[in-house]
């Protein structure tokens, strides 16, 4: 039943689970091809022509669109991407898009007034993500408005996962300058 907290987090009658599941294959279980039938389906019933990038002739000669190599490094190892990419698809059915940048990578969903990030940067061989909050929360590497994992925090698939979870859970909104 809804509003009723399971203590042994089984899952209810129609299979959803109460307390803080992992995000991470927690879906709708789609495959790619699956998660593209449906990004398809979902642009055809919006009849949107907006595109998943920005053609590389609207980019303005300042934005960076490859990250460092050391950016691109931590990136890798971390494996943010490919969970981002899980999420995307199995979440927003492939209507996020991802932005390079020289310090990190940036998925962002939504349109107009509801535009919604995870914003992730790279300093010091530590990733950094950019919080909804402003005030700090009880995590450990918590500094009020940044979370900063280190290289062994983020080698943690299931913290990193976590913490993608929230992010995603309590994204940060796109402020009107932006």
């Amino acid at each position: 039943m809804p509003g009723i907290q399971r203590p042994d987090n089984t899952p209810d009658r129609m299979g959803r689970r109460q307390g803080k599941a992992p995000i991470l294959g927690q879906g709708h279980s789609l495959t790619d091809q699956e998660g593209e039938m449906i990004q398809q389906m979902i642009r055809e019933e919006q009849q949107s022509s907006r595109l998943p990038y920005i053609p590389q002739e609207d980019l303005s000669q300042e934005a960076t669109t490859q990250m460092s190599p050391e950016t691109a490094r931590v990136i890798g190892v971390s494996h943010v991407r490919q969970i981002l990419h899980m999420f995307n698809r199995d979440y927003l059915y492939g209507q996020g898009r991802f932005d390079e940048y020289k310090d990190g990578l940036l998925l962002k969903w939504g349109d107009g007034y509801s535009r919604k990030h995870i914003w992730i940067t790279v300093e010091n061989d530590n990733m950094i993500f950019e919080t909804s909050h402003y005030k700090k929360c009880d995590k450990p590497y918590c500094n009020g408005t940044h979370h900063t994992l280190t290289p062994d925090l983020y080698m943690n698939v299931d913290l990193l996962n976590q913490e993608l979870g929230d992010r995603f859970r309590r994204p940060v909104f796109e402020r009107s300058e932006d």
